[in-house]
C-alpha cells in the first residue's frame, strides 16, 4: 500500500496555484529537454592523460560516481569500465555508486545481495566488485572502499538522516563522467529538505532481505511528476558552473563534471527559497 504524507488543505490550495501558474514554463523545460535527447552527440578520442590530470587534481578522499560508458568507450577506446574504475581507485579510497532498483515499486522485494541495479551498464558491473551496499530498496548506494553510512536511517531515504543528508554533510565529491547532461541523486535530497510543491513523501510497503532473512518494511521515498517536473539539468549545470560551484570539462564531447553535495545543497537551497520551481523550469 502506499500512503500519501497529509497537508492541510490550505497549503494544498496554495500549491495547486503555484502549480498552475509555473506550469507553461515547467512543461517547457521538460519538452526542451526531451529534445535534447534526441539529438545525436559527437564523443572522439582523447588521449587518456588528459582526464587523469582532472581527476587527479581532486584531493577528496571520497567520489560519488555517474559514469557513461558508451561516451567514455569511445573517448578512452578498450575496456571502458575497467579504464574508468582503475582511475578513480588510484585517486580516492572509496567509490560510491547508484545501486537504485525502481522496480520495488511494483515488486515490493529487494535483496540487498542479489537483486541487480537498473540503472546503466556501470552500475551493473560495480555491483561484482563492490564492498558494500546499502539496504535501500529503491536508492541503495553501491560502496567500493571503507566508506560506511553509520548511524544514517535507509526507511527514508531522502531524510537529513538519511545517506544523501550524510553525503551532504560530508560534502562528497560528486563526478559525473560521460553522462550526455548532469545527473545527481542529491537533487532529490535538495527537493526534500526545501519543500518543494511539487514533490511529496509516500511511503511504499514491501519486503527487504538482507544477511539470509527477510522483514517487512516501510520504505519512505519521493512522489513527483517526472515529466512534468523534470530538472533543468543544464541551466543548473550552467548556473552552478558560473558561481564557481561546479566543475565543467568537455573532453572532444566527453563530458566531466564535479560538485560537492553540501556546495551545491547550500547554493541551490538559496535560490529554491526565492523560487520553489527553480530546479524544474
Amino acid at each position: 500500500m502506499i500512503r500519501n504524507s497529509s497537508h492541510s488543505s490550505r497549503s494544498t490550495a496554495r500549491r495547486a496555484i503555484q502549480r498552475v501558474t509555473h506550469l507553461p514554463e515547467t512543461a517547457w523545460c521538460s519538452a526542451t529537454h526531451y529534445l535534447y535527447k534526441q539529438r545525436s552527440r559527437s564523443v572522439g578520442p582523447i588521449d587518456g592523460s588528459l582526464l587523469d590530470t582532472i581527476i587527479e587534481g581532486y584531493t577528496d578522499d571520497i567520489v560519488f560516481v555517474h559514469i557513461g560508458l558508451s561516451d567514455v568507450k569511445t573517448a578512452l577506446g578498450g575496456d571502458p569500465y575497467e579504464a574508468i574504475v582503475d582511475r578513480l581507485d588510484r585517486a580516492f579510497e572509496s567509490v560510491l555508486v547508484p545501486g537504485f532498483t525502481k522496480s520495488f515499486r511494483e515488486t515490493r522485494r529487494f535483496d540487498v545481495d542479489d537483486t541487480p541495479p537498473e540503472l546503466g551498464a556501470f552500475s551493473g558491473l560495480f555491483f561484482e566488485d563492490a564492498d558494500y551496499r546499502t539496504p535501500d530498496p529503491l536508492h541503495s548506494i553501491l560502496v567500493g572502499g571503507p566508506y560506511r553510512f553509520a548511524d544514517c536511517t535507509f526507511r527514508d531515504t531522502f531524510s537529513p538522516a538519511g545517506c544523501y543528508g550524510r553525503l551532504s554533510d560530508d560534502n562528497v565529491l560528486c563526478l559525473n563522467i560521460g553522462t550526455p547532461w548532469l545527473i545527481s541523486t542529491q537533487l532529490h535530497y535538495i527537493e526534500r529538505i526545501c519543500d518543494v510543491p511539487y514533490a511529496s513523501t509516500i511511503e511504499i510497503e514491501g519486503e527487504l532481505r538482507a544477511d539470509g532473512s527477510t522483514e517487512s518494511i516501510t520504505q519512505r521515498t519521493y512522489s513527483k511528476n517526472n515529466y512534468l517536473y523534470f530538472w533543468n539539468r543544464r541551466g543548473l549545470r550552467d548556473d552552478m558552473v558560473a558561481a564557481g560551484v561546479m566543475d565543467h570539462y568537455l573532453l572532444d564531447g566527453l563530458n566531466v563534471m564535479g560538485v560537492r553535495a553540501g556546495d551545491m545543497e547550500a547554493f541551490l537551497a538559496e535560490r529554491i527559497e526565492s523560487d520553489p520551481y527553480y530546479l524544474v523550469r
